[in-house]
């Protein structure tokens, strides 16, 4: 009797345990996967230099675009070594970063690397400086030709129409042989005007007036100089000043910088920049990457607007 009862309890609490296991609470309904948040575009940004006002105004604007568009900017600079700019560029190519932004600081030189970028995938925008022989989706710059003819326009009528000019120049880089070229073709149309020499400041002030102190001794009787941006404008414009010509010879810049500006409407020595806009660079750069992400045609050359400025257009400015 006593076996009959335990054996009952024990039948009992088996089906007290077995009605439990039973009574789950039933399963949530399925919910679909959520979608995966859409990836950020990184792009990585190898520029020429970031002392240049020109620069420091474009990566402005790139910063700018690049958050209302969402995307991560990555920037490296140059400063005037190739070297440096190619170890950048194939760390950036490393990285995986979904497009690359190139300033070259040598314009053929750097065809080889942005080979390597563009045989792993990477689209490659140049801003500012071409790069020559080089696969990229579209070059974005001033139109620099133009630039070149307006300013030596300038100066062909600023000395007379005759006499003697020289360069203070820097070869290496696209966008000053699409100045230098411009330039040329405006000169040649006054056969009293002779370029005597173009002697390399490599964009930067300090080499710029040694340049142009080497220029004004070989050449006492020159009558004008186009600095192919606005550190060698104003490298020369010391130089003329120390050696006290700056009555006498008048000198042409490019870009337009606030100091430029400032020394043109001063009515110094340098009396006229052909003027860019670099913000308007950097702003159509993202553009141009943000349209090709979508899948959107974008053109091989983005050509950006120059302006001349003189004392004259200076001082015709709204005061701010």
């Amino acid at each position: 009797m006593k076996k009959r009862l335990i054996l009952c309890v024990v039948a009992v609490a088996l089906s007290i345990m077995t009605a439990g296991c039973g009574a789950q609470s039933p399963p949530a309904p399925s919910t679909p996967a959520a979608t995966p948040a859409k990836a950020t575009k990184t792009i990585g940004a190898a520029l020429l230099t970031q002392t240049h006002v020109f620069y420091q105004d474009m990566i402005a604007a790139l910063q700018e675009e690049c958050q209302k568009n969402g995307f991560k900017l990555i920037l490296q600079f140059a400063d005037f070594n190739s070297s440096k700019q190619n170890d950048q560029i194939e760390t950036f190519v490393i990285q995986k970063v979904d497009a690359l932004i190139i300033a070259p600081n040598d314009s053929a030189g750097i065809a080889p690397v942005i080979a390597d970028a563009r045989a792993k995938g990477i689209p490659v925008f140049t801003v500012d400086i071409a790069a020559h022989g080089a696969d990229v989706v579209s070059h974005i710059a001033s139109d620099n030709v133009l630039g070149g003819e307006l300013i030596g326009e300038y100066l062909a009528k600023a000395i007379g129409a005759k006499g003697k000019v020289a360069i203070i120049d820097h070869p290496a880089v696209a966008s000053v042989q699409d100045r230098v070229a411009g330039f040329e073709k405006a000169i040649a149309k006054y056969p009293d005007i002779h370029i005597v020499q173009k002697i390399p400041g490599e964009g930067q002030r300090d080499k710029a007036f040694r340049a142009a102190q080497d220029l004004l001794q070989a050449n006492p009787d020159l009558n004008g100089i186009f600095g192919i941006n606005d550190d060698s404008a104003l490298g020369a414009l010391a130089a003329i000043e120390a050696a006290g010509i700056q009555d006498k010879i008048i000198l042409v810049g490019y870009d337009g910088t606030p100091e430029a500006r400032d020394a043109i409407f001063k009515g110094s020595a340098l009396k006229a920049d052909t003027v860019q806009h670099p913000k308007e660079i950097g702003k159509q750069a993202i553009q141009a990457i943000a349209a090709y992400f979508a899948g959107e045609k974008v053109g091989p050359v983005i050509p950006v607007k120059v302006d001349i400025i003189d004392q004259a257009s200076l001082k015709a400015e709204p005061s701010k």
